[in-house]
């Protein structure tokens, strides 16, 4: 949460506020939105939760819904789906998600009151996981364009899209920090196709500085988690910790 007090996650299709103090967690009231994916998004003002609800009467497909941090009613915002959420603009007037149309996954982009969406990305093959910057100048993505799934940015209005990482590994899922500094992202080994990010495999989450780029990258964590675990973790406030969901048992050593 904005104030660093308490984490938002998702279990089995419903979302939690597990408060750091107490060590509780409480159900967020989603109302009929009980078959959440795991990739919802607070406003940068704290204030809303965006999330991806399978609905029945899109024939399961994800839909994009904002809800009050405090639970309530969900507010649609996408027609179209499967369309997976990843960020939120931080004037709070944009979500971005992707969307598969017509056999292919690319970048959208929508207002959070619902509207026309913007298709961003146009290129053969995955773009997947877009995120603002905290500036809002930037979207930071994977894409599989290049042969490998790696990390790329193009500027809010979709121009000037480059890739940040070139390496042997197939790089997803960019977190920025809220200072801006840092990218968060996960690696899967070359075994993984670059297209795929399956359950339970072993991962990297590494880090990285916004300005030096991949050269700059390094590993903060060697867990056992993959697709619906570890792919979305998430920045204190202060930018100094990450929290994530994985497999592994991690424990402290002396």
């Amino acid at each position: 949460t904005k104030d660093g007090k308490a984490l938002i996650y998702n279990s089995r299709g419903l979302l939690y506020r597990f408060d750091l103090a107490d060590r509780r967690p409480v159900v967020v009231n989603t109302g009929f939105a009980t078959s959440n994916n795991n990739d919802h998004v607070l406003s940068f003002d704290g204030r809303t939760i965006a999330i991806s609800h399978h609905s029945a009467d899109d024939h399961d497909a994800s839909i994009v819904y904002t809800v009050s941090i405090g639970g309530g009613t969900p507010r649609r915002v996408t027609a179209l789906g499967p369309s997976y959420l990843h960020g939120w603009s931080p004037d709070g007037r944009f979500l971005v998600y992707t969307g598969e149309r017509n056999g292919e996954f690319d970048v959208y982009r929508i207002p959070v009151d619902g509207g026309e969406e913007m298709r961003l990305t146009n290129t053969p093959g995955l773009d997947d996981g877009p995120e603002y910057s905290p500036d809002g100048k930037y979207i930071y993505f994977n894409s599989v364009r290049s042969g490998t799934m790696q990390l790329w940015r193009m500027r809010a209005d979709a121009s000037a899209q480059e890739q940040l990482t070139s390496d042997q590994y197939n790089n997803w899922f960019p977190h920025l920090s809220p200072d801006g500094q840092w990218i968060a992202f996960l690696s899967f080994m070359n075994d993984v196709a670059p297209g795929d990010h399956p359950f339970y495999k072993h991962v990297y989450l590494r880090v990285m500085s916004t300005q030096e780029g991949g050269r700059s990258a390094r590993v903060v964590a060697y867990v056992y988690g993959g697709q619906g675990t570890i792919n979305v973790p998430s920045w204190s406030p202060d930018s100094r910790r990450l929290a994530f969901v994985s497999n592994t048992d991690l424990r402290r050593l002396p």
